[in-house]
């Protein structure tokens, strides 16, 4: 008996095996029309349920009432080399602020609102279970159809399924990425101490190169200001279409 991990494929080619050893033509019809409508099947589940990009947000906020039309400016604190990178993170957090009201300060000014913005990512090994399923087969007596002809008994892999037998531990590699915004107000703070007015922390989990950090950072920028600035403490889970890249809305 062989022990596997069931998908989509392996229950086709199942009903593939009932199909090729059935000997009555009209029993062997009736399978192929239900092997094709099973694909078609698994073909709209399985587009149907791509996994969305969900990320996780907890934001703080003491924002003033009084922000729209100030200007902002980053602090600079990247690590040589990565310049363009922290520029390119940056100019996603302009966006959005700029939806907010705010206008970036001109080159070399300090404005109003200092915005400090850290992306970061790591890898870090998770355990979890998997089903084990062992193929079973079971053994199709002869018979003998209205016309008298007699069909001879077969082996084939159980109508019903294959069975469960238990669990295994899989290791695998999770990429986790970060995003990091911080908005400090020097207006009403006292000299050279500007106070926190906005904090937000941005996460997402996934695996595969497609998500290294440049390709989730966008993602995570939308989800720190989706609501902004929110409820103050509120920790919530920001969800986007793999595809079109749209917020998803409950």
């Amino acid at each position: 008996m062989n022990q596997f991990f069931i998908t989509p494929a392996l229950t086709i080619t199942a009903i593939s095996t009932i199909t090729a050893t059935s000997s009555n033509p009209a029993k062997r019809s009736v399978l192929i029309r239900c092997r094709l409508g099973f694909s078609a099947l698994i073909v709209v589940l399985l587009t149907a349920c791509a996994s969305p990009i969900t990320t996780q947000v907890t934001s703080f906020n003491q924002w003033p009432a009084n922000a729209t039309n100030s200007l902002f400016s980053f602090i600079s604190r990247v690590d040589a080399g990565r310049e363009l990178e922290q520029s390119t993170y940056e100019s996603h957090v302009q966006t959005e602020l700029q939806k907010q009201g705010l206008k970036r300060a001109p080159a070399g000014q300090t404005g109003r609102f200092q915005v400090d913005v850290t992306a970061s990512n790591r890898r870090e090994e998770r355990t979890h279970l998997e089903p084990v399923y062992r193929d079973n087969y079971v053994y199709f007596p002869p018979y003998r159809d209205a016309a008298g002809r007699i069909f001879p008994g077969v082996w084939g892999p159980d109508p019903f399924g294959p069975r469960y037998i238990g669990d295994r531990q899989v290791n695998n590699q999770v990429q986790i990425s970060n995003l990091q915004v911080r908005v400090l107000d020097s207006e009403g703070s006292l000299p050279n101490k500007s106070r926190a007015v906005f904090e937000s922390r941005a996460v997402y989990e996934g695996q595969g190169s497609r998500e290294n950090l440049p390709v989730v950072v966008p993602y995570l920028v939308r989800a720190v200001f989706d609501n902004f600035p929110g409820q103050n403490g509120q920790v919530r889970l920001v969800k986007f279409d793999r595809e079109t890249g749209a917020v998803i809305k409950k």
